[in-house]
């Protein structure tokens, strides 16, 4: 009988390989409100997450508020800096 090999601990850390981060910068101009309310609206974050992550871009400098593939994220990006928000999209 012939196995298989098996490597679960490689395939887990290349599939982390491919998830980007969406990274929220802190920002003087927009208000915490408007920073909660866009990530619930655009990113799909319960009210408390976001305050949460809103906290951490003010006290750290940035956050980040979403994983996943390039193409996932990239329409939120968008979304998120035609409000006026600072984001990026990074491995």
């Amino acid at each position: 009988m012939v196995r298989e090999k098996v490597k679960p601990v490689e395939q887990h850390q290349d599939q982390a390989k491919q998830l980007n981060q969406l990274i929220l910068f802190n920002d003087d101009v927009n208000s915490f409100e408007f920073v909660i309310e866009t990530l619930i609206d655009v990113c799909g974050h319960d009210p408390l997450q976001a305050e949460q992550c809103a906290w951490i871009a003010h006290y750290k400098g940035k956050c980040s508020v979403k994983e996943g593939s390039f193409t996932e994220l990239k329409p939120l990006h968008d979304e998120m800096n035609k409000r006026g928000l600072t984001v990026i999209i990074a491995k």
